[in-house]
């Protein structure tokens, strides 16, 4: 079987989603050409050598409608014959995209591929790819849940809820997620990841649990606390990811292929695993995607070197560490989603970026990465250092 290996991965710095965010006048299409031409551009590596080209983003309407991936690719100035698709697997849609890439290749079917993502969430507000009046379920889907799926935040509460988190837990690890980030960019970690030179907006060094404790809660509302009274509404703007523009992108190729070109294999995908959970809690299919990742690859939790599982939410990630027995230290060593910021679309990619070279900077050899998605999904991918 061919091995698939990473030879370079870039981000873009992430910016705020609002109108005064430092990529709001990107266009979502321009935002991921840019990040693919400094891909290709940092490898030395033709565009026309690349098989094809995999994109996520989630909201898929507007400017980030018509396969934005291909659009994007000729906006690079790929050559027309590299193909391009979009996927969407919710905020694991990049982390799915490497997944198919992976597999393209270790499969036989590409040589060379580009894994890569982007949401630009100032110009494509979440949620608007749902037409005013639409059911996006069915009523089939609601007989079989006839009580309704409810939002993410009310999701969140929920697994605070049932894991007993308190509120001061939930913003400790909040504020911890800052001061890491705020750390890694003092000691210019992320300097060798950036497409180009920026910082991640989202980043707030002063933040404490006291400037937390004083947020309100964000997803409070009177149907949601009479059907689920067990709820404490713990959740706020503080200890939840972001809004967020950004893009990423990672070349991903076989041996040989590397070899041909001339260029160094960084790591190669170890283990892949997708899961599925109860869609009610929806974020904690993070849990079984871990456990099916270890399982297949012969690991245990004391064989992975560095862990990144995606902050959607302060909560989510607590669960996971208590459920796995994962190491805080090792988990999210350079802050997470809370801090830098969650763009969805690109989500994947950029933390994939972020491990692959904090592997590098410590000398660890495995990561683990996963991320959890709506509908009770989750991806999770193994990578070996090389």
């Amino acid at each position: 079987m061919r091995d698939a290996v990473i030879v370079e991965a870039v981000r873009t710095p992430i910016g705020r989603g609002k109108p005064n965010g430092a990529l709001h006048g990107d266009h979502p299409v321009d935002l991921l050409a840019r990040t693919l031409k400094a891909l290709v551009e940092r490898a030395g590596v033709d565009p026309s050598a690349v098989d094809d080209v995999i994109g996520g983003v989630v909201t898929q309407a507007g400017e980030q409608a018509l396969n934005l991936t291909r659009n994007a690719v000729l906006a690079a100035g790929f050559p027309e014959s590299v193909p391009a698709t979009t996927v969407d697997r919710q905020c694991g849609s990049s982390q799915q995209a490497l997944h198919f890439a992976a597999q393209g290749v270790i499969s036989g079917a590409y040589d060379v591929a580009i894994a890569c993502g982007v949401e630009s969430m100032s110009r494509v507000p979440m949620g608007s790819a749902v037409l005013p009046g639409s059911d996006p379920f069915g009523p089939m889907l609601g007989e079989r849940y006839p009580e309704g799926l409810v939002g993410q935040g009310i999701s969140a509460e929920l697994i605070a809820a049932r894991w007993k988190l308190s509120r001061a837990e939930l913003d400790a690890f909040a504020t911890d997620s800052h001061r890491r980030a705020a750390a890694a960019w003092e000691e210019g970690a992320f300097d060798r990841e950036l497409a180009w030179p920026g910082r991640d907006e989202s980043v707030r060094p002063a933040t404490t649990p006291e400037v937390l404790a004083g947020l309100k809660p964000a997803y409070y509302y009177e149907a949601a606390a009479e059907r689920f009274p067990e709820i404490g509404w713990n959740i706020t703007a503080g200890n939840a990811s972001p809004i967020n523009d950004g893009a990423a992108a990672v070349l991903v190729m076989s041996r040989e292929a590397a070899e041909r070109l001339g260029v160094r294999p960084r790591a190669r995908f170890h283990t892949f695993a997708v899961a599925g959970d109860d869609p009610l809690l929806m974020l904690t299919a993070i849990i079984p995607a871990t456990a099916k990742a270890l399982s297949r690859s012969g690991l245990g939790v004391d064989d992975i070197d560095l862990f990144e599982v995606n902050e959607a939410f302060s909560p989510v990630v607590l669960a996971w560490l208590r459920e796995t027995g994962a190491d805080p230290a090792r988990t999210n060593v350079r802050g997470g989603a809370i801090a830098l910021g969650h763009p969805l679309g690109a989500s994947g990619a950029r933390i994939m970026t972020t491990l692959l070279h904090a592997l590098e900077d410590t000398g660890g050899r495995f990561g683990l990465q996963t991320m959890c998605e709506a509908g009770g999904l989750a991806n999770a991918t193994i990578i070996e250092r090389l």
